[in-house]
Protein backbone atom coordinates (compact mmCIF):
# COMPACT_ATOMS: atom_id res chain seq x y z
CA UNK A 1 0.00 0.00 0.00
CA UNK A 2 1.21 3.64 -1.16
CA UNK A 3 0.32 6.61 1.04
CA UNK A 4 -0.88 9.63 0.35
CA UNK A 5 2.74 11.19 1.25
CA UNK A 6 4.38 8.90 -1.42
CA UNK A 7 1.43 9.91 -4.11
CA UNK A 8 2.43 13.63 -3.25
CA UNK A 9 5.89 13.24 -3.67
CA UNK A 10 5.37 11.97 -7.29
CA UNK A 11 6.46 8.44 -6.61
CA UNK A 12 2.80 6.88 -7.29
CA UNK A 13 0.23 7.60 -9.99
CA UNK A 14 -3.09 5.05 -9.69
CA UNK A 15 -4.03 3.92 -12.40
CA UNK A 16 -7.85 2.96 -13.51
CA UNK A 17 -9.89 0.75 -15.89
CA UNK A 18 -13.15 2.62 -15.09
CA UNK A 19 -13.91 6.07 -14.39
CA UNK A 20 -17.21 7.21 -12.57
CA UNK A 21 -18.74 10.47 -11.02
CA UNK A 22 -21.53 11.06 -9.07
CA UNK A 23 -23.45 13.59 -8.80
CA UNK A 24 -25.19 13.78 -4.83
CA UNK A 25 -27.74 15.38 -3.15
CA UNK A 26 -28.47 15.89 0.36
CA UNK A 27 -32.05 16.83 0.02
CA UNK A 28 -34.29 15.02 2.63
CA UNK A 29 -36.39 11.57 2.04
CA UNK A 30 -35.60 8.55 0.46
CA UNK A 31 -34.91 8.64 -3.26
CA UNK A 32 -33.93 11.87 -5.40
CA UNK A 33 -33.96 12.87 -8.65
CA UNK A 34 -30.18 15.04 -7.99
CA UNK A 35 -28.61 11.99 -7.83
CA UNK A 36 -27.04 10.42 -11.10
CA UNK A 37 -23.79 8.02 -11.74
CA UNK A 38 -22.09 8.24 -14.40
CA UNK A 39 -19.42 5.53 -15.92
CA UNK A 40 -16.46 5.44 -18.40
CA UNK A 41 -14.44 2.56 -19.13
CA UNK A 42 -10.65 3.56 -20.41
CA UNK A 43 -11.36 2.39 -24.12
CA UNK A 44 -14.98 3.17 -24.05
CA UNK A 45 -16.19 5.89 -27.16
CA UNK A 46 -18.23 7.86 -24.34
CA UNK A 47 -19.40 7.28 -20.75
CA UNK A 48 -22.98 6.23 -20.13
CA UNK A 49 -25.85 6.60 -17.00
CA UNK A 50 -25.78 3.42 -14.78
CA UNK A 51 -29.36 2.65 -14.60
CA UNK A 52 -30.91 5.81 -16.84
CA UNK A 53 -34.05 6.74 -15.87
CA UNK A 54 -33.25 5.09 -11.92
CA UNK A 55 -34.56 7.06 -8.76
CA UNK A 56 -31.45 6.75 -6.90
CA UNK A 57 -31.35 6.61 -2.77
CA UNK A 58 -28.32 7.04 -1.23
CA UNK A 59 -28.16 3.66 0.51
CA UNK A 60 -28.48 2.45 -3.50
CA UNK A 61 -25.16 4.25 -4.47
CA UNK A 62 -23.24 2.87 -2.05
CA UNK A 63 -24.23 -1.12 -3.07
CA UNK A 64 -23.46 -0.64 -6.21
CA UNK A 65 -20.50 1.46 -5.30
CA UNK A 66 -19.08 -1.65 -3.13
CA UNK A 67 -20.96 -4.71 -5.32
CA UNK A 68 -21.37 -4.12 -8.54
CA UNK A 69 -18.36 -1.78 -9.68
CA UNK A 70 -15.09 -3.02 -11.29
CA UNK A 71 -12.57 -2.90 -8.81
CA UNK A 72 -9.84 -0.69 -10.55
CA UNK A 73 -12.85 2.08 -10.67
CA UNK A 74 -12.27 5.56 -9.53
CA UNK A 75 -14.84 7.13 -8.25
CA UNK A 76 -15.58 11.08 -8.44
CA UNK A 77 -18.21 12.32 -5.86
CA UNK A 78 -19.70 15.64 -5.95
CA UNK A 79 -19.51 16.56 -2.38
CA UNK A 80 -17.33 17.93 0.11
CA UNK A 81 -15.09 15.00 1.96
CA UNK A 82 -14.94 17.16 5.37
CA UNK A 83 -15.35 20.55 7.01
CA UNK A 84 -12.63 23.88 7.50
CA UNK A 85 -10.19 23.26 9.44
CA UNK A 86 -6.83 24.78 8.73
CA UNK A 87 -7.95 28.19 9.75
CA UNK A 88 -8.81 28.05 13.37
CA UNK A 89 -7.11 24.28 14.11
CA UNK A 90 -10.72 22.75 14.60
CA UNK A 91 -13.72 21.88 13.38
CA UNK A 92 -15.73 23.52 15.58
CA UNK A 93 -13.37 26.08 17.77
CA UNK A 94 -14.16 26.12 21.21
CA UNK A 95 -16.06 22.91 21.29
CA UNK A 96 -14.35 19.93 23.57
CA UNK A 97 -15.82 17.49 21.55
CA UNK A 98 -14.79 18.68 18.12
CA UNK A 99 -13.13 15.63 16.65
CA UNK A 100 -9.54 15.89 15.69
CA UNK A 101 -9.76 14.47 11.62
CA UNK A 102 -11.93 13.86 9.23
CA UNK A 103 -12.61 10.15 9.56
CA UNK A 104 -13.41 11.30 13.31
CA UNK A 105 -16.16 13.85 11.95
CA UNK A 106 -17.68 11.37 9.43
CA UNK A 107 -18.00 9.01 12.66
CA UNK A 108 -19.63 11.49 14.73
CA UNK A 109 -21.90 12.60 12.15
CA UNK A 110 -22.54 8.65 11.85
CA UNK A 111 -23.00 8.05 15.20
CA UNK A 112 -25.19 11.72 16.05
CA UNK A 113 -27.62 10.77 12.79
CA UNK A 114 -27.88 6.43 13.94
CA UNK A 115 -32.04 7.23 14.18
CA UNK A 116 -31.90 9.47 11.23
CA UNK A 117 -33.41 7.51 8.00
CA UNK A 118 -32.08 7.40 4.29
CA UNK A 119 -28.43 8.81 5.18
CA UNK A 120 -30.14 11.86 6.40
CA UNK A 121 -28.39 14.46 8.50
CA UNK A 122 -30.93 16.10 10.47
CA UNK A 123 -30.17 14.92 13.76
CA UNK A 124 -26.03 16.90 13.06
CA UNK A 125 -27.22 19.92 12.01
CA UNK A 126 -29.45 20.26 15.07
CA UNK A 127 -26.82 19.20 17.40
CA UNK A 128 -27.12 22.03 20.27
CA UNK A 129 -23.48 22.62 19.65
CA UNK A 130 -22.59 22.10 16.31
CA UNK A 131 -25.89 23.98 14.90
CA UNK A 132 -24.00 27.36 16.18
CA UNK A 133 -21.39 27.02 13.72
CA UNK A 134 -23.92 26.58 10.85
CA UNK A 135 -25.60 29.36 8.36
CA UNK A 136 -29.02 28.02 9.29
CA UNK A 137 -32.01 28.33 6.95
CA UNK A 138 -35.39 30.59 8.14
CA UNK A 139 -38.36 28.98 9.27
CA UNK A 140 -41.87 29.77 10.00
CA UNK A 141 -40.68 30.10 13.65
CA UNK A 142 -37.17 31.08 14.20
CA UNK A 143 -35.64 34.77 12.77
CA UNK A 144 -33.52 32.86 10.67
CA UNK A 145 -30.80 34.54 12.35
CA UNK A 146 -26.83 32.88 11.15
CA UNK A 147 -25.87 30.30 13.64
CA UNK A 148 -23.78 33.02 16.40
CA UNK A 149 -20.34 31.03 15.45
CA UNK A 150 -21.09 31.10 11.64
CA UNK A 151 -19.41 34.24 11.87
CA UNK A 152 -19.90 36.69 8.97
CA UNK A 153 -20.15 37.34 4.94
CA UNK A 154 -19.74 33.68 3.20
CA UNK A 155 -18.19 31.79 6.49
CA UNK A 156 -15.32 29.20 6.48
CA UNK A 157 -13.65 27.68 3.85
CA UNK A 158 -10.93 24.84 3.09
CA UNK A 159 -7.81 25.01 1.82
CA UNK A 160 -9.00 23.00 -0.99
CA UNK A 161 -11.82 26.03 -1.59
CA UNK A 162 -9.48 28.47 -2.44
CA UNK A 163 -7.64 26.38 -5.03
CA UNK A 164 -10.99 25.63 -6.71
CA UNK A 165 -11.75 29.59 -6.60
CA UNK A 166 -7.80 30.32 -7.88
CA UNK A 167 -9.37 28.23 -11.49
CA UNK A 168 -12.44 30.25 -11.71
CA UNK A 169 -14.67 28.21 -9.71
CA UNK A 170 -17.20 29.58 -7.24
CA UNK A 171 -17.03 27.43 -3.97
CA UNK A 172 -19.43 27.37 -1.27
CA UNK A 173 -18.61 26.51 2.57
CA UNK A 174 -19.73 23.49 4.31
CA UNK A 175 -21.58 25.38 7.09
CA UNK A 176 -23.51 27.31 4.93
CA UNK A 177 -26.93 25.35 5.22
CA UNK A 178 -28.75 28.11 3.02
CA UNK A 179 -30.14 28.81 -0.33
CA UNK A 180 -29.84 26.71 -3.60
CA UNK A 181 -26.19 26.92 -3.56
CA UNK A 182 -25.43 25.63 0.10
CA UNK A 183 -23.52 21.93 -0.10
CA UNK A 184 -23.79 21.49 3.51
CA UNK A 185 -26.23 18.71 3.72
CA UNK A 186 -25.28 17.16 0.87
CA UNK A 187 -21.69 16.49 2.34
CA UNK A 188 -22.55 15.39 5.32
CA UNK A 189 -24.63 13.00 3.64
CA UNK A 190 -22.01 12.22 1.71
CA UNK A 191 -19.55 11.76 5.11
CA UNK A 192 -21.72 8.78 6.20
CA UNK A 193 -21.84 6.98 2.55
CA UNK A 194 -17.77 7.39 3.00
CA UNK A 195 -17.82 6.15 7.14
CA UNK A 196 -19.68 2.67 5.55
CA UNK A 197 -17.13 1.82 3.09
CA UNK A 198 -15.27 -0.77 3.69
CA UNK A 199 -11.71 -0.06 4.64
CA UNK A 200 -10.27 -1.45 1.54
CA UNK A 201 -11.85 1.42 -0.77
CA UNK A 202 -9.57 4.03 -0.43
CA UNK A 203 -10.54 7.62 0.24
CA UNK A 204 -8.30 9.89 -1.25
CA UNK A 205 -6.18 11.73 0.49
CA UNK A 206 -7.33 10.20 3.67
CA UNK A 207 -6.22 6.61 2.86
CA UNK A 208 -3.43 4.71 1.41
CA UNK A 209 -3.63 3.62 -1.85
CA UNK A 210 -3.56 -0.82 -2.50
CA UNK A 211 -2.40 -1.08 -6.56
CA UNK A 212 -5.93 -2.21 -8.14
CA UNK A 213 -8.10 -1.37 -5.75
CA UNK A 214 -11.66 1.10 -5.88
CA UNK A 215 -10.68 4.91 -4.95
CA UNK A 216 -13.11 7.10 -3.70
CA UNK A 217 -12.35 11.00 -4.03
CA UNK A 218 -14.26 14.46 -4.05
CA UNK A 219 -14.87 16.39 -7.16
CA UNK A 220 -16.43 19.53 -8.11
CA UNK A 221 -18.23 19.00 -11.60
CA UNK A 222 -17.36 22.85 -12.57
CA UNK A 223 -13.79 21.90 -12.71
CA UNK A 224 -14.55 19.25 -15.61
CA UNK A 225 -17.14 21.81 -17.43
CA UNK A 226 -14.39 24.27 -17.57
CA UNK A 227 -12.03 22.01 -19.31
CA UNK A 228 -14.99 20.82 -21.65
CA UNK A 229 -15.22 24.44 -22.51
CA UNK A 230 -17.69 25.58 -20.39
CA UNK A 231 -17.57 28.84 -18.74
CA UNK A 232 -17.68 28.34 -14.71
CA UNK A 233 -21.01 30.30 -14.43
CA UNK A 234 -22.65 28.60 -17.13
CA UNK A 235 -21.49 25.43 -16.72
CA UNK A 236 -25.03 23.36 -16.06
CA UNK A 237 -26.08 21.68 -19.61
CA UNK A 238 -29.54 20.35 -19.90
CA UNK A 239 -29.41 20.21 -23.87
CA UNK A 240 -28.19 17.01 -26.13
CA UNK A 241 -26.29 19.14 -28.09
CA UNK A 242 -24.74 21.40 -25.63
CA UNK A 243 -23.56 17.82 -23.67
CA UNK A 244 -22.40 16.25 -27.23
CA UNK A 245 -20.08 19.31 -27.77
CA UNK A 246 -18.53 19.51 -24.30
CA UNK A 247 -17.93 15.43 -24.24
CA UNK A 248 -16.17 16.03 -27.57
CA UNK A 249 -14.03 18.50 -26.22
CA UNK A 250 -13.11 15.41 -23.49
CA UNK A 251 -12.31 13.38 -26.04
CA UNK A 252 -14.93 11.23 -26.56
CA UNK A 253 -16.18 10.41 -30.02
CA UNK A 254 -18.86 12.09 -31.25
CA UNK A 255 -20.34 9.11 -33.22
CA UNK A 256 -21.53 7.82 -29.92
CA UNK A 257 -23.61 10.61 -28.86
CA UNK A 258 -26.48 9.49 -31.04
CA UNK A 259 -28.36 8.40 -28.53
CA UNK A 260 -28.72 11.36 -26.38
CA UNK A 261 -31.97 12.95 -26.16
CA UNK A 262 -33.00 16.80 -26.83
CA UNK A 263 -32.87 17.74 -23.12
CA UNK A 264 -30.95 16.15 -20.81
CA UNK A 265 -30.75 16.79 -16.55
CA UNK A 266 -27.85 18.84 -15.55
CA UNK A 267 -27.25 16.56 -12.88
CA UNK A 268 -26.61 13.99 -15.84
CA UNK A 269 -24.78 15.84 -17.70
CA UNK A 270 -22.90 16.60 -14.76
CA UNK A 271 -21.82 12.83 -14.27
CA UNK A 272 -21.43 12.10 -17.97
CA UNK A 273 -19.19 15.05 -18.31
CA UNK A 274 -17.27 14.32 -15.21
CA UNK A 275 -16.63 10.57 -16.20
CA UNK A 276 -15.14 11.89 -19.27
CA UNK A 277 -13.17 14.10 -17.32
CA UNK A 278 -11.83 11.86 -14.74
CA UNK A 279 -10.80 9.19 -17.68
CA UNK A 280 -8.79 12.23 -19.47
CA UNK A 281 -6.98 13.38 -15.90
CA UNK A 282 -6.93 10.63 -13.37
CA UNK A 283 -3.60 9.79 -14.80
CA UNK A 284 -1.46 12.63 -14.48
CA UNK A 285 0.27 12.80 -11.10
CA UNK A 286 0.33 16.11 -9.87
CA UNK A 287 -3.28 16.22 -9.99
CA UNK A 288 -2.62 13.32 -6.96
CA UNK A 289 -0.13 15.72 -5.09
CA UNK A 290 -1.52 19.08 -5.46
CA UNK A 291 1.45 22.26 -4.00
CA UNK A 292 -1.18 23.24 -0.99
CA UNK A 293 -2.20 20.20 0.15
CA UNK A 294 0.30 18.73 3.31
CA UNK A 295 -0.23 15.75 5.56
CA UNK A 296 -2.25 17.54 8.06
CA UNK A 297 -4.66 18.95 5.19
CA UNK A 298 -5.18 15.75 3.96
CA UNK A 299 -6.61 13.92 7.08
CA UNK A 300 -8.68 16.89 8.28
CA UNK A 301 -9.88 19.10 5.36
CA UNK A 302 -9.34 16.00 1.98
CA UNK A 303 -8.99 17.56 -1.21
CA UNK A 304 -10.69 18.37 -4.59
CA UNK A 305 -9.35 15.71 -6.87
CA UNK A 306 -8.12 18.41 -9.94
CA UNK A 307 -7.31 21.25 -7.86
CA UNK A 308 -3.95 22.41 -7.90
Amino acid sequence: MVGPQAARAGRVTPRFTHFAAIDWSGAAGERHRGIAVAMMAADDDAPRLIRPGHVWSRREVLEWLVDEAPPQTIFGFDLGQSLPFADAGAFFPGWADSPPDARSLWAMVEAICADDPHLGVASFVDHPDIARHFRRPRTKHEAGREGDLFGGGRGRFRVTEAAQAAIGCSPTSNFNLVGAAQVGKGSLSGMRLLHRLPRDIAVWPMDAITPGGKVVVEIYTTIAAIAAGRRARASKIRDGAALTDALAALGCRIGAFSAWPETITDHAADALITAAWLRGHAHRGELWRPAMMNDKIAQTEGWTFGAL
